[in-house]
């Protein structure tokens, strides 16, 4: 099932980001034939974009336009490059951007659901290939030379218009009905793609393909899934990408969802229900190669409290107790705080897995301190600052994916196998957090190091 568009919408809070978002001289990736007389090779393009033309250390084609290629979404890219040739005015631009960022959507998620079997060769729930036909995509966008004046904030809007169609933003909104149950996901891109890590995938990636628009069926009747991609990027949270998401949702007081789940991939081996997000941030780099340190700051325009720690709502018990699939699922208690809260960023940080004290100040949540932590943070320090308590909120950590074998193959028969459980157990998860509520607190995993099982999560620095 297919959500209504919101009309009209505009998120002017991202120009100034997608404005600013440093970016380099670099030779440009081939366009479509006969199109690249409108693109200039030599304008700048972002660090994600010019990854476009890294190939693996043993060599081969560029690793992001064939994994674009072997899911048949270049066809997408070609047509995209020769209509962006062919337009002539700001309007018909505005249109392309929209229509193409939920075009390669709208695409990828039939393909992830085997509605579009015509389409390529690779594992049809590999979320790879849209990460990098967004980027080819978008980098066209940046090195488009129009027939007419295209001032800098207007390629912004644009680049905006299309980045957000192609996350499933403006493809999120839930339809009316008292009897439909309604959840809203969210996952995230590939990350720490530089060198060999440029084939990486994310399975919580893939997940937001497989259950966009999913109808799953609980006791107590059908509830459809809705759901977005994050990018990694610092600025994109600054920016209020997540209270964007998640708070178009909860304004809409007729088709709210009653549970929300941020998404991403955590530890080896393992699911992990995390109970608490923390309000600081690690200094890792993101996919801009750009660390951030500190505390997360406020999105402007939405009511948020001024907290250290967010707790899950999440109905954890429910979960725990879902039929077994191919990973163990636990119940993360494990937390960070700085030994002086009058210096947070400063010393040690100590690890527990009791309960946050009035006054302490974050060093890390259960899922560590990176944009994960982030994603639980914003959207349930949005839902509770508009008084949603009703709302079940918090976050899921995948098991690792991992890569091929084969250092230098880009997918296998053990690499699809293994997205395709973590997909499928987030679904058995999902229904099972629609059966009902938590009553009692449970226990952390028999032999748990707090500091361990934060450390263990990617971009965890403390």
């Amino acid at each position: 099932m297919r959500a209504m568009k919101t009309p009209g919408r505009r998120w002017g809070a991202f120009l100034p980001l997608l404005i600013a978002l440093p970016v380099l001289a670099v030779p440009g990736v081939a366009q479509a034939e006969g199109a690249s007389a409108c693109f200039d090779d030599s304008a700048a393009i972002t660090v994600e974009e010019k990854r476009l033309t890294a190939t693996m250390p043993s060599g081969g084609p560029a690793v992001g336009p064939e994994l674009v290629r072997l899911a048949g979404f270049d066809k997408l890219v070609s047509d995209f490059t020769a209509r962006l040739c062919a337009t002539k005015t700001a309007l018909r631009a505005e249109k392309l951007a929209e229509t193409a960022g939920e075009g390669l959507w709208r695409t990828a998620v039939d393909r992830a659901q085997g509605r579009r079997p015509d389409l390529g060769s690779i594992d049809k729930a590999d979320d790879r290939p849209l990460y990098w036909a967004r980027l080819q995509m978008s980098k066209a966008l940046r090195q488009w030379t129009p027939r007419f004046p295209l001032s800098a904030p207007a390629r912004a809007e644009l680049l905006k218009t299309f980045d957000f169609g192609a996350r499933g933003l403006d493809d999120s909104r839930f339809p009316a009905g008292p009897k439909l149950r309604r959840v809203l996901v969210s996952g995230f891109d590939p990350f720490t793609l530089n060198g060999a890590g440029v084939r990486i995938a994310n399975p919580s990636g893939a997940a937001a393909l497989h259950l966009d628009g999913k109808t799953i069926q609980t006791p107590t009747g059908p509830a459809l899934v809705q759901a977005v991609s994050f990018p990694v990027v610092w600025r994109y949270f600054d920016a209020g990408i997540v209270e964007a998401a998640y708070g178009q949702a909860f304004k809409d007081r007729f088709r709210r969802p009653e549970l929300i789940m941020t998404i991403s991939q955590g530890r080896p081996g393992r699911f992990d229900i995390e109970r608490w997000a923390g309000a600081w941030r690690g200094g890792s780099p993101d996919n801009l190669d750009e660390p951030v340190r500190g505390q997360v700051p406020p999105a402007d325009g939405w009511p948020q409290p001024d907290v250290q720690f967010i707790e899950t709502t999440l109905p954890y018990e429910k979960m725990l107790a879902a039929p077994a699939g191919a990973y163990q699922v636990l119940y993360n208690e494990a937390f960070c705080v700085w030994p002086d809260s009058t210096k947070p960023g400063t010393g040690t940080a100590v690890c527990r897995t009791d309960a946050p004290k009035p006054g302490e100040v974050a060093a890390s949540g259960g899922g560590g301190n990176y944009l994960s932590n982030e994603s639980m943070y914003r959207s349930n320090r949005l839902r509770t600052g508009l008084g949603l308590t009703g709302i079940a909120g918090g976050h899921l950590h995948t098991p690792v994916l991992g890569t091929p074998t084969d250092p230098s193959a880009l997918t296998d028969a053990d690499f699809e196998a293994r997205r395709a459980a973590i997909s499928s157990q987030i679904v058995t998860l999902l229904t099972a957090a629609l059966g009902g509520s938590a009553t009692k607190a449970a226990s952390p995993a028999p032999g748990a190091s707090a500091r361990a099982d934060v450390l263990a999560t990617p971009g965890t620095t403390l």
